[in-house]
């Protein structure tokens, strides 16, 4: 198994076997199953889509849907590359007993969003002057030129909402797995806010050691 969909339940600190302390987040995988299969011959590409949270007003697609896998609606919808699809069965669980203490994974998560912000919070610009009598203290100041272009230029930094984005911590590795309470813990932090969605997928065999998102 690649991945699993869990919920972030917050960070700790546990010990290792030289005693050192180790920060840690603590995930608690859903109950996920086998809502569909992808094959390369009838899809184009090898993948198994897993649904885990209950929907309790799900829509007649959706509800049809996970019918055809003999589950209930589900509340997220998730898909992951595998070699042999159809090594899964339709309605299977997944647990956290697919990953060990040791495994490197990679954790997609959703950032915190922060609303519309200005400049000086969003890019970090300095802002007018802060003295008395000021009327430009955190305003972008002037963003084009005049007549000649007479436009503002791409990527320059404006207003705009910040956070609410995808990212991805590369190699993280397991540090204990409780199967009884359906938790991993990892060592480091992860991306999103308490109870937010994660996409836990084990690093391929061979894959590179890159970081970033």
């Amino acid at each position: 198994m690649l991945g699993i969909i869990g919920r972030k339940m917050g960070m700790v600190a546990v010990f290792d076997e030289a005693g050192t302390v180790v920060p840690v987040t603590v995930i608690r995988a859903e109950s996920c199953r086998v809502v569909q299969q992808k094959t390369l011959s009838r899809d184009g590409y090898n993948a198994i889509q897993l649904g885990a949270g209950a929907k309790k007003r799900a829509s007649k697609p959706l509800t049809g849907h996970c019918a055809k896998a003999g589950v209930d609606p589900c509340r997220r919808l998730v898909e992951f590359r595998v070699d042999d699809p159809e090594s899964y069965e339709l309605g299977q669980a997944v647990t956290v007993e697919e990953f060990a203490p040791g495994d490197v994974i990679d954790v997609t998560g959703w950032s915190k969003g922060k609303g519309f912000t200005g400049v000086v919070k969003k890019h970090g610009y300095s802002g007018g002057p802060k003295s008395h009598g000021s009327m430009s203290h955190a305003v972008p100041g002037s963003i084009g030129s005049g007549t000649n272009p007479g436009r503002v230029w791409k990527g320059k930094g404006l207003p705009g909402r910040v956070g609410n984005r995808r990212r991805t911590v590369r190699n993280l590795r397991v540090v204990e797995v409780v199967p009884d309470q359906n938790l991993l813990l990892v060592k480091g932090a992860v991306p999103g806010a308490r109870n937010g969605y994660l996409l836990i997928r084990k690093r391929r065999a061979g894959a590179g050691r890159k970081s970033g998102s």
